[in-house]
């Protein structure tokens, strides 16, 4: 069917009424994404170029920080012009193109997080056969696994989406362009795609949220039977990080999209989104890094280099 569009620029609402904070949140925000570029960029550089920096883990955290830093560049410039201009416009095929970049990032996101989950399993619960299972051959399959899904669901949401008309009104009160505010600019019947998105959501969201419990639930029980203090504090140090990353990441992202659906907390869900979309981006490399021996080490080895150049 032929989609028929009086709406051609959206506007982006954002946060109203900042005043004397508005300042404040733009530095904040600015600060937040070059600290999620530089910090991911460096993980990946040091991934990429140290010796020691070779196993799975730190194979998949590299895949990590890239969706990182995917989804700072597709959330943070635009969000920063709407805090800056107190609302920004934007075409519609823009405001498309920006949720679809978000599923792309935010999917490939949850399934490495996943994925990582599962590592860490083999890791503590199979040590012995760590390295004959987790060989090139599954990398490979479970990398192409992390990032195909996503491209997949952007291209069904994308399709579902260019079919809709738009005609009024053109106003998203978000600070970027999601799917549920895309959907209230249509003049159409969007209960396909809602059903469509919730469908979508189970393998997307759902089932890689359950692999993760089911996985921690096995660790725990690993970490427990080790009979020496000093023998579990090191197996939950393997995990402590990953651990806190999906806490952070899950947690805010189902209270936004299960808890606060209602128009009172249209607010708070603008801040458990930027949390999710903006902030752990930035956190994730200081997570994953600060009690990390090994990344610290492939530090001062590169800077080492460097000075001796």
């Amino acid at each position: 069917m032929e989609s028929k569009n009086n709406v051609t620029t959206v506007h982006i609402l954002g946060f109203q009424n900042l005043r004397y904070y508005k300042f404040f949140l733009f530095c904040l925000l600015l600060l937040t994404f070059c600290v999620s570029i530089f910090g991911n960029v460096l993980i990946i550089m040091l991934v990429s170029y140290s010796k020691n920096l070779k196993s799975p883990m730190y194979l998949f955290l590299s895949q990590l920080s890239l969706c990182d830093i995917l989804l700072s560049i597709d959330s943070v410039p635009n969000t920063l012009d709407v805090v800056l201009k107190e609302g920004e416009s934007i075409s519609l095929a823009g405001c498309v193109v920006q949720f679809i970049s978000f599923v792309i990032s935010e999917g490939s996101e949850c399934l490495l997080l996943t994925v990582m989950s599962y590592d860490r399993y083999l890791a503590i619960c199979n040590p012995l056969h760590y390295a004959s299972i987790m060989g090139d051959g599954l990398c490979l399959k479970l990398s192409i696994m992390s990032w195909t899904p996503s491209f997949i669901y952007s291209i069904v949401l994308s399709i579902s989406i260019s079919s809709l008309n738009f005609c009024g009104p053109n106003i998203i009160d978000h600070f970027f362009c999601d799917l549920a505010p895309i959907l209230d600019l249509s003049c159409s019947d969007v209960s396909f795609i809602q059903n469509e998105a919730t469908f979508l959501s189970i393998p997307a969201v759902v089932c890689p949220f359950l692999v993760v419990v089911i996985s921690y639930v096995y660790i725990a029980k690993a970490i427990l039977n080790i009979s020496s203090l000093s023998g579990r504090k090191k197996a939950f140090l393997t995990c402590s990080s990953h651990l806190t990353a999906v806490c952070l990441y899950y947690g805010t992202v189902i209270v936004a999209y299960t808890f606060l659906s209602s128009a009172r907390s249209l607010t708070m869900k603008k801040v458990l989104t930027m949390v999710y979309a903006i902030v752990t981006p930035s956190l994730n490399p200081i997570i994953y890094s600060l009690r990390n021996k090994d990344i610290w080490e492939a530090s001062r080895n590169i800077v080492n280099k460097m000075k001796q150049r």
